[in-house]
């Protein structure tokens, strides 16, 4: 596994800003029946894409695949951070750890990138991809 060291893990400004435009975008929009997450991710050109959740009876989409979608289609290399936010039951938005099919997704955009994290006993910090889902699921044999 590749573990950070304590102080590694630490927010930095630019972590709570991350934070702070995922936060912004779910207050705005929140609908808990259609948008009950937001994800930012910040390419590496340094660029802040922003996703929601799109839920319906059916079928749910992810807001960290959304900001990695909008990432993607403005043209952006690679994914260099990113976070998922969710409403407190005070309606601030707090950090929340990506599902396990967001586990698997994330690191196809890249293995290095940090996922800021519930690190749990109130501790929020910067994870890799490996940290968040140590055994991902593969194929028997390849179709491609």
């Amino acid at each position: 596994m590749d573990a950070h060291s304590p102080d590694d893990r630490e927010l930095r400004v630019s972590d709570r800003e991350l934070i702070a435009a995922a936060s912004a975008l779910l207050v705005e929009a929140h609908d808990p029946g259609a948008h009950r997450v937001a994800a930012a991710a910040e390419g590496t050109s340094g660029a802040v894409y922003l996703g929601l959740s799109l839920l319906s009876p059916r079928v749910s989409i992810c807001a960290e695949t959304t900001a990695i979608a909008n990432a993607k289609m403005a043209g952006e290399a690679g994914i260099r951070r990113m976070v998922a936010v969710g409403l407190d039951p005070s309606g601030a938005g707090v950090v929340i750890n990506p599902c396990g099919v967001c586990r698997e997704i994330v690191p196809v955009f890249g293995d290095d990138l940090e996922v800021i994290a519930d690190l749990g006993g109130g501790l929020v910090g910067r994870v890799r991809p490996a940290e968040l889902l140590p055994m991902p699921w593969v194929r028997a044999r390849s179709y491609d």
